[in-house]
């Protein structure tokens, strides 16, 4: 009976390690980078699809050169949100998939003003959303936008 018992959950923890193994490769070959323009030569992927989720990279507000556009946080808010399009589109995904949004903003002073341009490029329902203040940002920017968005299948 013990050396039945033994084989039987010998034979189970294969099969459960297995299935384990083949989950965690199925899922890692699904991971794919999303580049929609080659400006940044930073160690990182600009978006990241994991199964039929989106993950963003913190987008500041700059032109197809990777300079900040001039106009403070109005300009750089609305060039920062087409960024973030750029790379949803890039990755076969639209706005309205995007469940979670984090912004970074160099003064919360300026919260007002983004959240202007925020809401009239944003499409409802609008995503869940973070605001914080940071102490400082790459290239002096005035905010830097990360989002994660969700494909309905």
């Amino acid at each position: 009976m013990k050396t039945r018992f033994r084989a039987l959950f010998s034979g189970f923890q294969s099969a459960t390690l297995g299935l384990l193994l083949l989950a965690s490769s199925s899922s890692l070959a699904q991971n794919r980078a999303i580049e929609p323009s080659n400006v940044s030569g930073l160690p990182f992927s600009q978006g990241v699809v994991a199964g039929n989720t989106l993950y963003v990279a913190g987008q500041e507000g700059t032109d197809e050169k990777g300079k900040l556009v001039p106009g403070g946080i109005t300009a750089e808010t609305k060039a920062a949100l087409q960024n973030i399009e750029k790379t949803v589109k890039a990755a076969g995904f639209e706005m309205k998939d995007i469940v979670s949004v984090t912004v970074y903003l160099a003064d919360v002073k300026e919260f007002g003003d983004m959240n202007t341009v925020y809401k009239s490029i944003m499409p409802d329902p609008k995503p869940a959303r973070a605001t914080i203040q940071a102490a400082g940002l790459v290239n002096n920017a005035r905010i830097e936008i990360s989002a994660i968005a969700v494909k309905q299948k």
